[in-house]
């Protein structure tokens, strides 16, 4: 039986025919975290080719399930989103991210507490205009406190850019 409804795009939304237009944008989390597996999980869900960037091997050991990747690969495609803040190798990391010319690049932290990436890329020499790429917080304000909520506002927000909305409640 044919319903008049069948040619409706939005029917082919909701019944999972519509494959997501990623363009060619990748999703990478930074250090191996709970947010992080989330964070790639759901991403890979929502089309995103998704990688993890872990400098400790002894902490990528157990995610054999993820692409790894390193600041080396990293271009103008790639939406990077820091998933631990307390990380020594924070500065470093993320001076090498910034020089790899990222489309995007997001620290999760608490917006109340001072965000540790900006005096730690200060002590290594990189420039004002490239510490204010670093967004943070970063995703959309929905009371986030679990890894997986974490991960959802995060995801929400990148979803809201890569469709050119402005993300919450307007429409």
């Amino acid at each position: 039986m044919t319903h008049a409804h069948d040619d409706d795009a939005a029917c082919a939304v909701a019944h999972g025919e519509v494959k997501p237009d990623t363009g060619d944008r990748i999703l990478v989390a930074v250090f191996a975290s709970p947010v992080a597996r989330y964070l790639l999980r759901y991403g890979a869900d929502l089309g995103f080719d998704a990688f993890l960037l872990e400098p400790d091997p002894e902490r990528a050991a157990d995610w054999t399930d993820v692409k790894p990747i390193t600041p080396a690969d990293l271009d103008g495609r790639a939406d990077v989103v820091v998933t631990d803040h307390h990380r020594d190798e924070l500065g470093p990391v993320l001076r090498d991210i910034l020089a790899a010319g990222t489309r995007w690049i997001g620290v999760m932290g608490n917006p109340r507490h001072p965000a540790p990436h900006v005096p730690a890329l200060r002590a290594l020499g990189v420039a004002e205009n490239d510490i204010a790429r670093v967004h943070r917080p970063i995703g959309l304000n929905i009371g986030s406190r679990t890894p997986a909520e974490i991960a959802v506002a995060t995801l929400a927000g990148l979803l809201a850019d890569r469709n050119g909305r402005p993300g919450g409640f307007e429409f």
